[in-house]
């Protein structure tokens, strides 16, 4: 998703207290900053980041790391979050914003930061052969994700695009991972506990363009 240049964004995200920028410091530390032992997830490409914002607000208990790489996405994230902290009145402690460059996410994560479960929502389709490989549930970035993922570690993955949703099946398959739970129309069959109806959700939805949705574990 393009989005327009916000010259606020940078200094609010060096001014907020769950925002960091430099992740490669925190490589097999992450529970250390975190300051306790709870599972960690993870969302690759969080954008506007409502989804990582009601994620985890309604749960306190499990600490969020939310990626993506452009600043006016992190600067909306960061608003998104604090918004939902407030509306709880909670301080929002279990959840850390970073930018970053995905491709090159074996820099920041490694196999005793133990994480728990992989979030990807409506990802870039690359729908060109030759940028396939910049998918990211791409059998070249999935093998880099079982290098810091904890044994039995799952994949949340939801997609509106077809072509996306049937290669990554294959994807998945090819490095080793069990399809547990997949669905072609999440919303007639929800394979979520609680699904998160993300911004991109919504508006292919009201296009009449079902989503696709897998669980996928290592």
């Amino acid at each position: 998703m393009r989005i327009r240049y916000k010259k606020w964004a940078r200094p609010e995200l060096e001014a907020s207290s769950f925002y960091i920028d430099n992740p490669e410091e925190y490589k097999g530390k992450w529970k250390e900053l975190f300051k306790n032992n709870n599972p960690i997830h993870l969302e690759l490409g969080c954008g506007k980041g409502q989804f990582i914002a009601n994620l985890a607000v309604e749960n306190p208990n499990i600490n969020y790391i939310a990626i993506d790489l452009v600043d006016a996405m992190l600067g909306l994230a960061k608003r998104n979050v604090e918004e939902k902290y407030k509306e709880k009145n909670l301080e929002p402690k279990n959840i850390i914003l970073t930018r970053f460059d995905i491709e090159r996410i074996m820099l920041i994560l490694d196999k005793t930061d133990e994480i728990e479960r992989i979030y990807i929502n409506f990802c870039n389709p690359w729908p060109k052969g030759k940028h396939r490989k910049k998918r990211l549930t791409h059998t070249r970035q999935l093998e880099k994700y079982k290098t810091f993922l904890k044994e039995h570690g799952e994949i949340y993955f939801k997609t509106d695009d077809d072509d996306l949703f049937d290669s990554s099946i294959k994807y998945f398959e090819e490095t080793g991972f069990k399809i547990e739970r997949l669905t072609r129309d999440l919303h007639s069959n929800n394979i979520f506990e609680n699904n998160i109806v993300t911004e991109h959700e919504i508006m292919f939805s009201e296009q009449g363009i079902k989503i696709k949705a897998l669980i996928a574990r290592l």
